[in-house]
């Protein structure tokens, strides 16, 4: 793509983990996402553990939206009785990218196999803001992070920013 496209706006990234058994000295996958987002200098201004809980992550999704112009939360988002994330948050987009979430399961099929069937994974844009919802594990993490959001971040908050 020619990067004349691509605005100049400074990225800042929100990391919401999703959990009723970690703590945040657990949280193996949310600090990957943040080892990850300062290895590309991209500051992570907001950090918060949550339990699968429509109105804390709700909470915490305002409040993220609020810090960062990409919030990512992690976790949540398969089927058991208390995965919410989807729930929680998908009500909330504007628009929606579904190709984030089919790339997502495309590439997790290379890894996974047909086990990526339970993935929800999605994105959509929350008042000019994008917000990936993926699952918490840090095989998916690092997938979502190197191949999709991280190339992809700039150009998606350039058009959300249009």
């Amino acid at each position: 793509m020619d990067p004349s496209h691509l605005s100049n706006i400074p990225l800042q990234i929100a990391v919401i983990t999703v959990s009723t058994s970690r703590t945040p000295d657990e949280d193996i996958s949310g600090a990957l996402i943040k080892e990850l987002s300062k290895t590309a200098d991209i500051p992570v201004p907001f950090y918060r553990l949550v339990p699968d809980d429509i109105d804390a992550i709700r909470a915490a999704l305002q409040d993220a939206l609020l810090a960062a112009n990409c919030v990512i939360i992690n976790g949540g988002t398969g089927i058991t009785h208390d995965d919410c994330t989807i729930e929680a948050v998908c009500p909330l987009f504007e628009k929606t990218l579904d190709g984030f979430g089919e790339i997502f399961r495309m590439f997790s099929m290379e890894e996974i196999g047909t086990r990526v069937l339970l993935s929800r994974a999605t994105a959509g844009i929350i008042d000019r803001r994008v917000v990936f919802c993926i699952p918490g594990s840090t095989a998916a993490v690092r997938l979502a992070m190197v191949k999709l959001i991280l190339p992809e971040m700039c150009h998606i908050v350039t058009h959300a920013n249009k």
